[in-house]
């Protein structure tokens, strides 16, 4: 039986990130979480230990600080472009780079005061590879609830069926998606604020059968508003809500009081893909 070595990649998990911009009296701030990803012809470190091929993780982390400062961060896409480029560009043995960012919000106060917006984290993962370039954007603990207006109904039973049917529920989801772009350029942060309010609009504009359906809805609106996104995944956990039975004191819950449940829950995945979406360049995962 022979061994060999299978693919292989190695990197900086994590480097964080935060780049004030000073325009006289009044500061911008982007606050990012940068994990770098590297492949290519590492074979020797695996079975000899030969190191001469292996950039350090920490030149990776001192390269995304240098970045940062000489180049600024127009946006996670951009900035994850410009340093994945740089590594396979400057380093002979490496054939495949992955940057993965994660930008936290803030909202400005005052000139240069800021408070975190903690509703969602925005997201996104550049690849570039002797295939191509690809960019996927997404965001992730997104929350959002529809008090009525979705019902679940008509599902097959078995002998360990309990769940009622029901024509009113509350409908709440906590948003991880990702969306690939058709090439690797563009108005990122336009496109950005454009996808996640198609996103919003989906959820709150449809009469949801089940959270398939939801998803589906939310999806197939990214798409056709934002042509030049080709294909988005969606992971939506339902987190139920269960009406409270007030019985016992003698009060009657007409659909007003519930308990928020934690776990278990429903997990609903899917993507969503235009007919013409040029093939992927790489695997990308939620």
């Amino acid at each position: 039986m022979a061994i060999v070595l299978g693919s292989n990649r190695y990197g900086k998990a994590e480097t964080r990130l935060v780049r004030v911009t000073r325009a006289g009296d009044t500061h911008g701030l982007l606050d990012l979480n940068v994990s770098v990803a590297l492949s290519g012809d590492l074979a020797a470190t695996h079975l000899t230990g030969d190191n001469s091929g292996v950039l350090p993780t920490d030149t990776m982390k001192n390269t995304v600080y240098a970045f940062a400062r000489e180049h600024g961060v127009a946006s996670p896409e951009a900035f994850g472009l410009l340093l994945a480029r740089h590594f396979v560009a400057t380093q002979p043995q490496v054939s495949g780079a992955v940057v993965g960012i994660e930008s936290f919000g803030w909202e400005r106060l005052g000139p240069h005061s800021f408070r975190r917006a903690g509703d969602f984290v925005r997201t996104a993962t550049v690849h570039v590879s002797p295939a191509g370039e690809q960019v996927v954007s997404g965001l992730k603990d997104l929350v959002l609830l529809n008090s009525t207006a979705s019902e679940f109904h008509g599902f097959p039973r078995d002998r360990y069926t309990t769940l009622p049917e029901t024509t009113e529920r509350i409908l709440a989801t906590e948003v991880e998606a990702r969306w690939r772009h058709r090439s690797a350029a563009g108005d990122w942060d336009e496109s950005f604020e454009g996808a996640k309010d198609a996103m919003v609009n989906a959820f709150v504009n449809t009469y949801s059968y089940s959270l398939q359906q939801t998803l589906y809805a939310m999806g197939s609106r990214v798409l056709k508003s934002r042509t030049e996104i080709a294909e988005i995944r969606l992971a939506l956990p339902n987190k139920h809500h269960y009406l409270v039975d007030l019985s016992p004191f003698d009060l009657e819950n007409p659909n007003e009081v519930f308990i928020a449940g934690d776990r278990p829950y429903g997990l609903i995945e899917g993507t969503v893909t235009s007919d013409d979406a040029p093939p992927a360049v790489a695997e990308w995962y939620l």
